[in-house]
């Protein structure tokens, strides 16, 4: 049986499991850091080897934002650490800097409703499917994605997502489609106009449309 749904803005249950680098409770393993989880369908398959060799290489960039990544595979522990030889070599790392979950039994899969029906093993048991989570250091679920398979996912994504999760959090704004850090903001609809100067010191504008109502506005990013 599946477990609940998680929404934007629950409670992540903790958990405890086995992992490449020994066995873990999920939130004394954040600390007070936030978290990207992330799951795959098996070891030794290439789609998931080019997703972990990725994320080995962006350990740098997930770290200076206050992040921590941890993988899950259906796998045990033992074939974790074959594979992330592999992944090494795959990726010319030298380090292998994250955990892998091992999810032999599918109890998290489970859990957390990442399995992907349309996809099956030999055996005719659904894969993990290729799901995300980004969780923040209150312990709360901030992003959710979910990828079939067969499609891998897009990393440098992940993080101009987590950027916008940061800003966005203290400053009010949003982040407009295809934002980049930098990048112009959008002010949200609930800043009264008087409340501008304050908050945008270095101004808006105001982009006019035919309704003639002023909700398009735009100010650097605070």
């Amino acid at each position: 049986m599946s477990g609940k749904a998680l929404n934007i803005g629950d409670q992540f249950p903790n958990f405890s499991a086995e992992t490449s680098v020994g066995k873990i409770d999920f939130y004394d393993w954040m600390s007070d850091s936030w978290a990207i989880l992330f799951s795959h369908p098996a070891d030794f398959t290439p789609v998931c080897t080019t997703e972990l060799a990725r994320v080995a290489a962006l350990v740098p960039e997930f770290l200076k934002r206050g992040v921590k990544p941890i993988a899950l595979s259906c796998d045990t522990v033992e074939s974790h650490k074959s594979w992330i030889e592999d992944i090494k070599s795959f990726g010319k790392l030298n380090s292998f800097d994250y955990p892998i979950i091992a999810d032999d039994k599918r109890e998290l899969a489970l859990k957390f409703n990442m399995l992907d029906k349309d996809e099956l093993n030999a055996e005719g048991i659904p894969l993990t499917c290729r799901a995300v989570f980004v969780v923040d250091d209150k312990k709360k679920l901030r992003l959710s994605i979910l990828y079939p398979a067969t499609t891998g996912r897009n990393f440098d994504e992940i993080l101009r997502v987590i950027d916008s999760l940061h800003l966005t959090q203290t400053k009010s704004v949003a982040t407009p489609a295809d934002w980049q850090k930098g990048g112009k903001c959008m002010v949200l609809p609930t800043v009264k106009n008087e409340d501008v100067p304050k908050l945008f010191p270095n101004g808006i504008e105001t982009i006019e449309v035919p309704s003639g109502k002023s909700y398009l506005r735009i100010t650097p990013q605070p």
